[in-house]
């Protein structure tokens, strides 16, 4: 066994790299021939029955309007029982056929088995599932004084969408249905002191590609990773040291920086878009593609680049980095040359609200 390993290890990288560069143009070509065809014939979700979980805000909030304006039927989840009624009254007014909010904490399996139950006596059947609930604990790894007060970013991250799915299943099959699960950036990106958060993601990730193979072509599953998109997450909404949710924009500051984010009602278009398509995977925006790049074919450079601009140098506190210096930077420039412009506002304006690495809340 050792000899025919030894064999492989000499053979098989030639051989794949031989392999790829035969195969990759007409594969491409064929793919991108199947997304036109798709568009063209993309799925009409009027009518259709949604259950997005985590709604009340950021990307499932405006999910509900996209699936809304199609005219779909919606079933909307999250703990915050009167944000949920604000979203499902606008949604009506948006054109949702019929909307039924239902309170629910996705990292309790029986919430999800619930609020699945709920959706199908109500409507009947379950056409989407899409599972958005997350948080984001933000910290140096060694600097947690508690480490199960993380558990909640599995909890609720992975274990949240996972358990929602093994109750859609059955209803998803019978519909042909489709499961929109929204992963992050964050899971190949990997930046420092959100370790909990990427290893959530890369499992959700891995989770569902696995679960895609298994189900075939029964149960469509669209892979969403989102890069900073507008949030509750990217307005500084983190769960900290200790485990409690708070706004903390001067990590905000570190983390997030100079980056753009996108609006969070682009983000769900290019979703339901992409999702009635029938595609596999998304990446929005579509550049942070071109950035995994250099996690396959330069992984030293990517995790240089992210300890040079977020990992502060040695003596220094936490969140004295370079990347917080640049924005603060920007924001003196700005505050020069419009002086009638408070630097608060232009802050702001660097890192708008509403609305992965950082993205979803519920």
């Amino acid at each position: 066994m050792d000899l025919i390993n030894m064999f492989m290890n000499i053979v098989f990288p030639p051989l794949s790299i031989f392999a790829l560069l035969f195969v990759l143009p007409p594969y491409l070509f064929f793919k991108y021939l199947h997304t036109a065809i798709r568009t063209v014939f993309s799925e009409d979700v009027a009518g259709k029955v949604v259950l997005i979980a985590g709604a009340s805000s950021g990307i499932g909030e405006h999910l509900a309007y996209e699936y809304a304006r199609r005219r779909a039927c919606l079933a909307l989840v999250a703990r915050r029982e009167n944000r949920l009624e604000q979203v499902a009254a606008i949604a009506k007014e948006l054109g949702a056929l019929d909307v039924i909010f239902i309170p629910g904490d996705v990292s309790k399996i029986e919430d999800c088995e619930g609020f699945v139950n709920a959706t199908v006596r109500h409507f009947g059947r379950l056409d989407h599932l899409v599972t958005n609930a997350g948080i984001a604990p933000v910290s140096m790894f060694e600097q947690i004084p508690d480490i199960t007060k993380m558990a909640p970013a599995m909890d609720i991250n992975f274990w949240g969408s996972v358990y929602s799915s093994h109750f859609a299943i059955p209803h998803l099959k019978r519909s042909r249905g489709k499961i929109i699960v929204v992963g992050s950036c964050a899971s190949w990106l990997t930046p420092p002191r959100m370790g909990i958060y990427n290893a959530s993601k890369a499992a959700l990730v891995n989770m569902y590609e696995t679960l895609r193979i298994e189900l075939g072509s029964e149960i469509g599953i669209t892979i969403v990773n989102p890069g900073l998109i507008k949030s509750e997450m990217t307005e500084g909404k983190f769960l900290n040291q200790q485990g409690r949710l708070e706004m903390d924009k001067e990590m905000r500051d570190v983390e997030i920086s100079v980056m753009p984010l996108e609006s969070t009602m682009e983000c769900a278009k290019a979703i339901v878009r992409a999702t009635c398509r029938g595609d596999k995977y998304l990446t929005e925006p579509a550049w942070y593609r071109a950035m995994l790049y250099f996690k396959v074919f330069l992984p030293d450079v990517q995790q240089w680049s992210n300890r040079f601009f977020l990992i502060p140098r040695p003596g220094h506190s936490d969140r004295d980095t370079i990347s917080k210096k640049l924005l603060d930077v920007l924001r003196e420039i700005k505050g020069f040359l419009t002086p009638n412009i408070d630097t608060v506002e232009f802050a702001e304006y660097l890192t708008p609200h509403n609305g992965d690495f950082l993205h979803h809340a519920d």
